[in-house]
């Protein structure tokens, strides 16, 4: 019997760029910066030495409690929410776009078994690095790549989980019609980003502490019109705090 190919070399399949194995996980950016220039502050900690170590435990968290508020879920939360709105089912492939160290991916990994493939994309080296040095299923594999633009051929992925990032892209409507190609029809998206207040006084604020990070604040209801715009169906909203969750499927062939 021949031996079944790896969750890597499975990936390396999927990615229609050339790529190389490398650090243990696949590299399509080479000495290329990751998504084009930093829009901030924020996205340029990214890339340091220090932020991998503290970005799960601490960086992350507190980001996102700034960003969700009081109400909003915990990381815990977060993730069991991402799966329960992607729905992933035992060997379906799913992308988890800025993935960061990888807290996502795993728990994917472990939803789609060891027949599907669990896939975190990031741009940062230093991130992915510190994910392959956490324990996790043999379905979840890591990409170097543009996270705006995933270089993964055209309906290949069954379901795209992007957290705490759409904001921080130089093109996020751009990143919106990446993901839209590359989800085969059925896939489902998950999106947990910025939303800016509607009424005026802290509609202003908030924008000017977008612009002081460097984080791009939608309004609400912006990435739901993106996604109906795009053909997604069973598009729902949930917001907590400076934070919305939208979810959506693309429709069946």
């Amino acid at each position: 019997m021949p031996e079944q190919p790896s969750a890597r070399q499975r990936l390396a399949a999927l990615v229609r760029e050339p790529a190389t194995a490398t650090n243990g996980f696949v590299d399509v950016l080479g000495a290329a910066p990751p998504a084009g220039p930093a829009t901030g502050l924020t996205q340029r900690l990214m890339s340091t030495a220090l932020l991998p170590r503290i970005y799960e435990h601490y960086w992350r968290p507190v980001l996102g409690r700034a960003l969700k508020g009081l109400a909003g879920p915990s990381m815990a939360g977060e993730v069991r929410l991402a799966r329960e709105l992607l729905d992933l089912r035992p060997g379906e492939v799913v992308l988890d776009v800025a993935c960061g160290t990888g807290r996502f991916t795993r728990a994917f990994g472990d939803a789609v078994g060891s027949k599907g493939l669990a896939i975190g994309l990031d741009g940062a080296r230093g991130m992915l690095s510190r994910a392959l040095e956490e324990s996790g299923p043999p379905a979840a594999v890591y990409l170097r790549a543009d996270a705006v633009e995933p270089p993964l051929q055209s309906s290949t992925v069954d379901a795209i989980c992007c957290f705490a990032a759409l904001h921080m892209f130089t093109e996020p409507e751009r990143a919106l019609d990446s993901f839209t190609r590359i989800l085969r029809p059925g896939g489902r998206i998950a999106l947990l980003t910025s939303a800016r207040r509607d009424w005026q006084p802290a509609r202003f604020a908030d924008t000017a502490g977008g612009i002081l990070s460097g984080q791009r604040m939608f309004d609400r209801g912006e990435i739901a019109a993106g996604l109906r715009a795009r053909g997604f169906r069973h598009v729902r909203e949930r917001y907590f705090g400076l934070a919305q969750l939208v979810s959506g499927q693309v429709a069946a062939a």
